[in-house]
């Protein structure tokens, strides 16, 4: 029997059904059954009709080309797919449209070969297991990430505050290890002819050389030992060196091991330090005076530094511009912190000769209580 019969409807029977009873008489009530329910089969007369369909009998084919479209499609689906199937379902057409007929909520048979396949039909419900990923490890992909990052990140920040404590470092570095009287004379190279010409006729005179063959006399570029950074912010080190002003650093001799130590400064003005045309101003005059002389007293001094006490000027004859100078300076007298001085700046003379002196001075340096512990700008030796 095919079907059972049941109260008000027609039961399929779900027994085992063997290759022998799919005949043509027993299709034709299974045919009928699938056309009037309109729903899907169950396993059994599903598998066993479907199979019934691909045979290679005249009667199979005609079955299946006389079937309902729906039906029809459904069959030569199963008989061209190469996944693993179940229950076929039926397919079915309202108003013209084809939809798909839900399942029942019965679990349909499976074979325990396919019980671990996954079904080609799932409910919208269903929510596939989700893996435990409270036992996974991090990913090793994540860690090299993470590794690279922070490689790159120190590599750069140590990059970028080397380049930014350069500038810094070499500034220390001038302060800890300034350079030395000839380290100093090395320092400076022309740049231009002019220059060129203008510090050679100061290292060839007369003065120079006798200077230099003089025992005891250290000859040097003082303004040199100020740090590169910081000889912007020094006037005669830097905003008055240059064209036009003070040409080339000045060429300094002094006899600094003697008890009372002397100085001689040999320099260049320019036409860009007048006061009147032609004329250099007065008060650059005195500002190479209150140093030069502070340079010669300073060797005297316990700790080698003082600042001006007083300062007194008497100007003689006005100083032509783009004229060599020198500055001479003697110390006078030397008690505890205190150092006397006395100077003047006169026209280098030609060979041997004086030149005609321009300006005098006397000035007193004390040096301050403090001394020790002051932060030096530069070398004052």
């Amino acid at each position: 029997m095919l079907f059972r019969s049941g109260a008000g409807s027609r039961t399929p029977d779900r027994s085992f059904l063997p290759f022998s009873d799919l005949r043509p008489h027993n299709l034709g009530p299974f045919y009928t059954y699938l056309s009037e329910t309109r729903e899907p089969s169950n396993d059994s007369y599903g598998n066993y009709f479907f199979t019934a369909a691909m045979l290679p009998q005249r009667h199979a084919y005609r079955l299946v080309f006389s079937s309902p479209p729906a039906l029809r499609s459904e069959i030569v689906r199963r008989a061209f797919s190469t996944s693993p199937y179940h229950s076929p379902r039926l397919l079915h057409t309202a108003g013209g449209s084809i939809s798909r007929t839900p399942i029942n909520n019965q679990r349909r048979f499976q074979s325990t070969t396919s019980a671990t396949s996954t079904p080609l039909h799932q409910s919208p419900d269903h929510n596939p297991p989700q893996p435990d990923s409270t036992t996974s490890p991090p990913p090793p992909r994540r860690l090299r990430r993470f590794i690279l990052t922070t490689t790159l990140f120190l590599l750069f920040s140590t990059a970028g505050f080397a380049m930014s404590a350069a500038p810094a470092a070499d500034t220390i570095n001038g302060f800890v290890n300034p350079p030395t009287d000839a380290e100093s004379l090395t320092l400076y190279s022309a740049t231009t002819p002019s220059e060129r010409a203008i510090n050679d006729h100061i290292l060839t005179h007369p003065l120079s050389v006798r200077l230099r063959a003089q025992e005891g006399m250290t000859e040097s570029r003082p303004h040199l030992k100020i740090p590169e950074s910081m000889r912007p912010h020094n006037l005669t080190g830097g905003t008055l060196l240059g064209e036009d002003k003070i040409v080339v650093p000045p060429l300094m001799f002094a006899d600094k091991d003697a008890a009372l130590p002397t100085l001689t400064s040999i320099s260049y003005l320019g036409p860009a330090l007048c006061g009147h045309p032609g004329i250099v101003h007065g008060g650059l005059l005195a500002t190479m005076l209150d140093e030069g002389l502070a340079r010669a007293c300073f060797p005297a001094l316990p700790n080698k530094v003082g600042v001006t006490a007083s300062l007194k000027i008497d100007y003689r004859v006005p100083c032509p511009a783009e004229s060599y100078v020198v500055l001479k300076a003697q110390t006078t007298k030397v008690e505890g912190r205190k150092a006397w001085v006395k100077g003047w700046i006169e026209l280098l003379g030609e060979g041997d000769a004086e030149g005609t002196k321009l300006v005098e001075a006397e000035a007193l340096f004390i040096e301050p209580k403090n001394a020790a512990s002051m932060a030096r700008v530069y070398s004052t030796q």
